[in-house]
């Protein structure tokens, strides 16, 4: 197993303070955790398809059962353990341990963590004797069904431990990345995806005996989450200890600081509460829309998630020295380039979301109908993609100004945007395959909703506005994404010639051969046209490649 290359701890009491990580070490970080996440996505994916396969969808209890477990602890580690608490956790650490050292820095973090573990321990504690109660408010549609209800009911008390576990390991990441440690914090993810994985392909039985074998797995995997960071800080030197909770100053200030980032992060999930409820009222509902929501995360998680890390450190740097040139060039090259990876990815899941979702997730338990469906609502939250992306780039433009009220506001705008249309349209539409899918319309408008506010925002106040190549380029981009959609769209329809003659050659797998060819094929088209538009050029990439050489 490859390991991190060990740190020495000093002997001294005062140790130097480390310097502050150089530009390109940003850039090296950014892609460790892109390659990481790659393959927790992709890990991720046998996962779902194991799970899909045997749970199914409309087809019993089990599989809604299951993603209500699941999303419970979820919403809450979401909120606090691995948002708004670790955000203003790991700028504290870096700090003192910049400052005063390791040993001030560690006891930070060992308050912390102390604090931390004993608030999501009650809270597990809590939610779960009150599991029967909660049930009934997230998902007021499962009283309709008393099976599916009770099966929720013990399968979230299952999976709540989770969520002091992650709690746990999320700080500890925190502790890693202060310290230049990358990747521990980004692999430690992919544990829970194979420890899932290999509990439902050994224990899997029936649809019941597998969403208790899945629900268990995600406990087990959060204790050896928490197990591999724990082991990984001490390997880094970290003192970090377990002990009694005190309320120092420093854990005041973490907590303070959190405060917004938590209401910030609480309208995400507000809209993921108010979808999950809605939802529950049709059976299969809620693993539609989780199906879908796996797929439409991924451009979110491989290009947002890496443009935010890349791009926050250095508009931060910029603004600080009043580098205007280096401010726009920073915002420009995140935007192109965000949206040349992300438009692509949308126009695909706009031109052939059923070709999709069948060609991964449809066999076992999950029904061509679930595919149909599930199909339906990725559809809308394809075109809500770029929206999701851009809201991660254009966040630090704010966050750099230490600004962290005004996206906090845009955030809780979106919840009523989300909340006012997904009851309308859900209800509109009535408790159906459309009804689900919209509830993700909702959630795409808000998202646009969100981006164009902090847009807007920026380009009022002057602290943003794309410049005259950087519009140029996005209008070449979007150019080159729709013909790829149209060529895909294409495909869509003419799926049964492009599976027969696959399907003449080999019994089994004919519509997943079919779709790696075709998302392939999609990939080339769309290369070759960036470079017929101009979006890219030959002297461009050769220019990056030689930068990279030298950085």
């Amino acid at each position: 197993m490859t390991t991190e290359p060990e740190i020495r701890a000093s002997a001294s009491t005062n140790p130097p303070a480390p310097e502050p990580p150089k530009q390109g070490g940003v850039m090296k970080s950014s892609a460790i955790f892109s390659g990481l996440t790659l393959v927790s996505r992709l890990v991720g994916f046998a996962r779902d398809i194991a799970i899909t396969a045997f749970l199914g969808a409309s087809a019993g209890p089990a599989a809604d059962a299951y993603n209500t477990a699941l999303s419970f602890p979820n919403l809450f580690r979401r909120i606090f353990a691995e948002g708004a608490f670790a955000a203003a956790f790991v700028p504290a650490y870096a700090k003192t341990l910049k400052q005063k050292g390791e040993a001030e820095a560690d006891q930070v973090a060992t308050d912390a963590l102390a604090c931390v573990a004993v608030v999501t321990l009650i809270l597990t504690v809590v939610a779960q004797l009150a599991m029967p109660w909660l049930m009934m408010v997230i998902n007021f549609g499962f009283l309709d069904d008393p099976a599916r209800f009770r099966l929720a009911v013990i399968l979230t008390q299952i999976t709540m431990p989770y969520l002091p576990c992650m709690a746990i390991a999320a700080l500890l990441s925190g502790v890693l990345n202060a310290r230049g440690r990358f990747i521990v914090s980004g692999a430690y993810p992919i544990l829970m995806n194979l420890i899932m994985l290999a509990a439902l392909l050994i224990w899997r039985g029936d649809q019941i005996q597998a969403a208790y074998a899945a629900a268990g797995s995600v406990l087990v995997s959060g204790v050896a989450q928490a197990g591999l960071c724990w082991w990984a800080v001490r390997k880094a030197g970290a003192n970090v200890r377990l002990s009694m909770p005190r309320l120092t100053p420093a854990v005041k200030a973490i907590i303070i600081t959190a405060i917004p980032a938590a209401i910030g992060n609480s309208a995400t999930q507000i809209n993921v509460f108010i979808s999950g409820n809605l939802a529950s009222f049709v059976d299969g509902g809620r693993t539609w829309l989780a199906t879908a929501d796996r797929l439409y995360q991924l451009p979110l998680g491989l290009i947002g998630v890496a443009i935010g890390i890349a791009l926050l450190p250095k508009l931060s740097s910029a603004i600080a020295s009043e580098d205007r040139g280096q401010e726009q060039a920073s915002m420009d090259e995140a935007l192109v380039l965000s949206m040349s990876l992300t438009l692509p990815a949308a126009a695909a899941i706009m031109a052939m979301p059923l070709f999709l979702i069948d060609g991964l997730f449809t066999r076992g338990e999950f029904l061509l109908f679930d595919a149909e469906s599930t199909a339906q609502a990725l559809l809308h939250f394809g075109w809500g993609v770029p929206a999701f992306v851009l809201i991660r780039v254009l966040a630090p433009g704010f966050f750099a100004r230490q600004d962290t009220k005004t996206p906090m506001i845009f955030a809780l705008v979106s919840v009523a945007v989300n909340a006012a249309l997904a009851l309308g349209l859900f209800f509109l539409l009535g408790k159906t395959p459309a009804g689900i899918a919209g509830i993700a319309a909702a959630t795409s408008t808000a998202a646009w909703v969100n981006a164009g506010l902090l847009g807007f925002t920026l380009f009022q106040r002057d602290h943003y506005r794309p410049g005259p190549s950087a519009v140029s380029r996005l209008i070449r981009v979007l150019i080159a994404s729709a013909a790829l959609g149209a060529v895909l769209v294409l495909a869509q329809m003419y799926r049964p010639v492009i599976e027969a003659p696959i399907a003449a050659l080999t019994e089994h797998g004919a519509k997943e051969i079919a779709l790696i060819l075709t998302t392939g094929v999609g990939g080339l088209v769309y290369l070759v046209l960036l470079f017929v538009t101009r979006a890219v050029t030959i002297g461009e990439i050769k220019g990056l490649l030689r930068r990279e050489r030298r950085a």
